[in-house]
């Protein structure tokens, strides 16, 4: 019988791979490790970009034949996915400020040091560049998937949904033979110039009990989130949680939930949710449910305020979660994408000064990673629960 290393395996000895490397080769030949962390980025580089094509045909490719076959419920499954994914977001927002406000300032003592801010300069430079633009933005791959999705199922048209079959097929095929079998190269390659260069060293270091508070907050979204689906679903919490774990794991390496859109989708199959369902909501909650990213947003938020002496009010923060929740939507399914489309938020809600957006980015980008893999593996969770209120649809 021929023995197959499963993904999550693979992926843990490409992180230990990379971690062992990162820390031995400069001790043997420091010009040769550069030459090694350098070619690990030019196929970062590659992969990546190719990646970043590829995402927005994969959510094409799955929504607009999943809405088209949905025919007169896909309206109802739309608006009750956005619903789900919204009031998560807001449950994760709203329990990262009541913990942060509870627990921080016995840590965190006010300061004017942003230094701390240069610790996320990133390194590892590529041989060379080649460019591989998507088509088309996350944004405007949704909007034509769910014209055409709606435009097919309004029309009862055959000649385009069979077109858009077989181009599913075939980005299944792309995410199966090419992009399942590369991610490990790919994490390997992450987590390896992470290891070189201790990029996020310093940032961790000072904010430790931020990344501890964070780490505690994600599980108890995810068991939450479980709980409630499996509830609904009559299923252990745990173990749909341990199904959903190669998606967790992949999107800690690629800092990306659009990028583990392959994983997270093959995963939320195997919870038991219908495929019909899970093809639908998974491209969908990738791009607008990011409930790991909010709790980080929210809680590195309040570590910068905190580090600041700026007043953390409940006022001020409920408006910011709930524009938030919105303004996420808007986040390029790319790493530090979230933060970056919060940015606006910070500053005009919350009054952030250019070194305290700094001093947010590199905190945010140096866990991004964990907020990432909350927010994929949760999705699986919300697929779960749309599949159970979308039954008779």
């Amino acid at each position: 019988m021929k023995f197959k290393l499963g993904l999550i395996w693979r992926i843990l000895i490409a992180i230990a791979l990379a971690i062992g490397l990162g820390l031995l080769l400069p001790t043997i030949h420091e010009g040769f490790a550069h030459w090694f962390v350098r070619l690990a980025a030019t196929f970062n580089m590659l992969f990546g970009g190719f990646l970043n094509f590829v995402v927005p045909l994969i959510i094409i490719a799955f929504i607009a034949p999943s809405i088209a076959k949905l025919g007169a419920g896909s309206g109802k499954l739309l608006g009750m996915s956005a619903a789900f994914a919204y009031g998560s977001t807001i449950i994760a927002g709203l329990l990262a400020y009541f913990a942060a406000t509870n627990i921080l300032p016995n840590f965190i003592q006010p300061t004017t040091n942003t230094d701390i801010a240069e610790g996320a300069r990133e390194a590892g430079v590529a041989f060379f560049e080649m460019e591989m633009d998507p088509m088309m933005g996350i944004m405007t791959a949704l909007l034509l998937a769910f014209l055409l999705g709606i435009g097919m199922a309004a029309i009862k048209g055959k000649t385009m949904l069979s077109f858009f079959d077989e181009f599913n097929l075939i980005i299944d095929k792309v995410i199966s033979v090419v992009i399942i079998p590369l991610l490990p190269f790919h994490i390997f390659g992450i987590f390896l110039n992470m290891t070189y260069t201790g990029e996020v060293a310093n940032v961790l270091s000072v904010f430790v009990f931020v990344f501890i508070m964070i780490i505690a907050l994600h599980l108890i979204m995810l068991t939450f989130q479980y709980t409630v689906a499996g509830t609904l679903n009559k299923r252990n919490p745990f173990m749909l949680m341990k199904t959903m774990l190669p998606a967790y794991l992949t999107a800690i390496g690629t800092q990306s939930s659009a990028a583990t859109i392959p994983v997270t989708l093959r995963q939320a199959k195997k919870t038991g949710a219908s495929e019909r369902v899970t093809n639908f909501a998974v491209p969908l909650f990738a791009t607008i449910h990011l409930s790991g990213s909010t709790i980080t947003i929210v809680s590195c938020s309040i570590g910068v305020m905190l580090m600041n002496g700026f007043d953390v009010s409940f006022g001020a923060y409920l408006q910011f979660i709930f524009m938030l929740g919105v303004t996420m939507i808007a986040a390029p399914g790319v790493p530090g994408g979230a933060v970056v489309a919060a940015t606006g938020l910070l500053t005009t809600m919350l009054g952030f000064t250019d070194g305290m957006v700094a001093l947010m980015i590199a905190l945010y980008l140096a866990q991004d990673s964990f907020g990432t893999a909350t927010n994929v593996t949760g999705d699986g969770a919300l697929a779960m629960i749309v599949d159970r209120f979308t039954k008779k649809v």
